[in-house]
């Protein structure tokens, strides 16, 4: 029998034996309310109930029991054993650090994103070398560009000394370890802030994909250890990854954006770079939000042709098609927490509405437990100097200050489910109704 008969013959055995025994069994609602005192156990009330209450005993101790043998909650129990039995961590190398650069002497804040600069090329070296001393060692860089040197065909995205190339060659001689994104799309470079080339209202796809295949081979020639391709056009990845191969850049990977979606949450990001699109929008070549099976088309295409890694963008509204991919890949998966996700947090936070350090890391482990393997993520440098005090901490390891938080809110009566025991003795009392 399930489970629910098993309940219910025990409940049945229980009635049997209080009639045979005389006791009253209630058989109305009215005569079924009870005070929750008398069927909350505590450690100095073992009397009898007034009213029994056939889901709980007495013990050889005369203390309340239950009769379940599995109870999740011993492994619970203590910190130890919850990171004995802990399923997912984050650390500092699951994140790739994005950068903003451009070409001043100054850096210039951006208003929509808290805490996130424009950084001048000196600066950005300074800022990857503070996140590197944490344990952050991948960085993915994103030019705001002049409006003078963008057009339609964006020529500027492979200019051997543009500011993509020039960066590139600085980080890679401050940090010769460290490992280096570069995004490949039309966008900070077009005239019409499309990802592509633009012709009579049209984004043209194979056209736009000769031009990426430059750019991808100017960053592979300036030292990039990994190129992603941002842009969504049909068919990049293979003809980026032939373009690297044919020319010797055989060991340059590739981090497709597999399902990037046409979403909402990229306005900061795009005041960032100064590239929202000129008119239009970008639904003709990037996901519809409403999709999830989409994306399985978009990653079998991307390991055909050789990605080596593939992402989802944005991330924290997207965990189910993170999920997807993890389940139908070997490939690592990697999962953007874009601009507006961590706008929306700074927002909160500055107001006092959410604690920051706790949300943020559990948010990053969200993503783990979803099935990512990195994360990219605007919070690199301030989440690995917080988990690196909790690994120095006498918490426990890295990572555990988020599980610390999410056990304390499901153990604790008042944490983010308040209701949930008072609903477990209601039901109790619901079933002494229906007998």
């Amino acid at each position: 029998p399930g489970a629910r008969t098993r309940v219910m013959l025990a409940i049945l055995l229980l009635v049997a034996e209080g009639l045979a025994s005389g006791r009253h069994v209630p058989t109305s609602r009215a005569a079924a309310r009870v005070s929750p005192v008398a069927v909350r156990a505590t450690t100095t009330d073992v009397e009898a109930d007034p009213v029994p209450n056939p889901f709980i005993q007495r013990n050889s101790e005369g203390r309340a029991w239950v009769q379940q043998r599995a109870r999740p909650r011993r492994n619970r129990v203590s910190e130890p054993v919850r990171r004995m039995v802990r399923e997912n961590s984050v650390t500092a190398a699951d994140f790739i650090y994005p950068l903003f650069i451009h070409d001043a002497e100054d850096n210039q804040k951006i208003e929509s994103m808290p805490g996130c600069e424009r950084h001048s090329l000196a600066s950005m070296v300074k800022e990857a070398k503070e996140a590197y001393a944490l344990g952050v060692q991948s960085f993915v860089l994103f030019p705001k560009v002049d409006d003078a040197l963008k057009t339609n065909r964006g020529e500027e995205a492979y200019n051997p000394d543009g500011i993509v190339p020039r960066a590139v060659r600085m980080l890679k001689e401050a940090l010769p370890e460290s490992v280096v994104f570069t995004d490949v799309a039309l966008d900070p470079y077009s005239s019409m802030g499309h990802d592509g080339i633009v012709e009579d209202g049209r984004i043209l796809n194979d056209e736009t994909i000769e031009q990426l295949c430059k750019q991808a081979l100017c960053q592979a020639r300036a030292g990039c250890d990994m190129v992603a391709p941002s842009d969504m056009m049909d068919g990049r990845v293979g003809a980026i990854r032939d373009a690297l191969d044919a020319h010797g850049f055989t060991n340059v990977g590739i981090l497709a954006y597999t399902a990037k979606y046409a979403s909402a949450y990229y306005g900061p990001f795009r005041d960032a770079l100064d590239s929202h699109p000129g008119f239009g929008d970008k639904k003709t070549y990037q996901q519809d939000p409403a999709n999830g099976r989409e994306a399985l088309i978009e990653l079998e295409l991307d390991e055909a042709e050789g990605a080596d890694m593939v992402m989802v963008k944005p991330g924290l509204p997207y965990l189910d098609v993170i999920r997807r991919l993890k389940d139908n890949t070997c490939l690592p998966v990697a999962a953007y927490h874009v601009s507006g996700e961590y706008a929306m947090l700074k927002a909160a936070a500055e107001r006092g509405w959410l604690d920051e350090r706790k949300v943020a890391l559990e948010t990053l482990l969200c993503f783990k437990r979803a099935g990512a393997d990195v994360i990219l993520t605007y919070y690199a440098k301030q989440a690995a100097q917080w988990l690196k005090e909790d690994a120095e901490g006498a918490e426990g390891p890295v990572g555990c200050d988020v599980a610390r938080a999410g056990a304390a809110s499901s153990a604790s009566a008042g944490g983010r489910y308040p209701g949930s025991a008072r609903r477990a003795s209601s039901a109790c009392v619901a079933l002494q109704a229906v007998l």
